[in-house]
């Protein structure tokens, strides 16, 4: 039974590989540290091959529920919790890259060190899921490949 299990799950990996050669868009958004597989193909899926659908990055990320709700009275406008509006599947798969490349980047940028500085860990994480989104969308929609920030003496990319 459960070499059976194991066998679909192959099967369906390699399928899913398949797509990422194919789509260009998979490709591009896969080379952002916390973007698997699964991530790569369901942001391509969302996005497109141009990512028309969406007038900027902020509106991507608005629709996936990565963007703190506004609420305010008497001129004074609160930011509070996460919209949570859109995909939940996206939004978890970008929430867990991100606290993925928290724990195991080896050297993080200066934004994220300031980050984790002063807000708690779970705001940190959502923070670097909205960026995440925003780079995904702005790889596609112009047609760029990622370049990391910076890269330590190690090779691995900064975030």
């Amino acid at each position: 039974m459960l070499h059976q299990i194991e066998e679909r799950i192959d099967a369906i990996e390699d399928e899913l590989q398949g797509l990422e050669r194919q789509l260009d868009s998979a490709r591009r958004v896969r080379q952002i540290p916390g973007v698997g597989l699964l991530g790569a193909t369901a942001l391509a899926a969302v996005l497109g091959e141009d990512a028309r659908g969406y007038r900027n990055a902020r509106e991507f990320a608005a629709c996936l529920g990565l963007v703190p709700c506004h609420r305010g009275t008497g001129g004074k406008v609160a930011v509070g919790h996460l919209s949570k509006r859109g995909d939940p599947y996206l939004r978890t798969l970008l929430m867990h890259g991100a606290r993925a490349v928290i724990f195991h980047a080896k050297t993080k940028s200066a934004w994220l060190q300031q980050m984790l500085a002063r807000r708690p860990f779970n705001v940190v994480v959502a923070a670097l899921a909205n960026k995440m989104a925003r780079m995904a969308w702005a790889l596609v929609a112009h047609g760029r490949e990622y370049q990391a920030g910076g890269f330590t003496n190690a090779g691995s990319p900064k975030i």
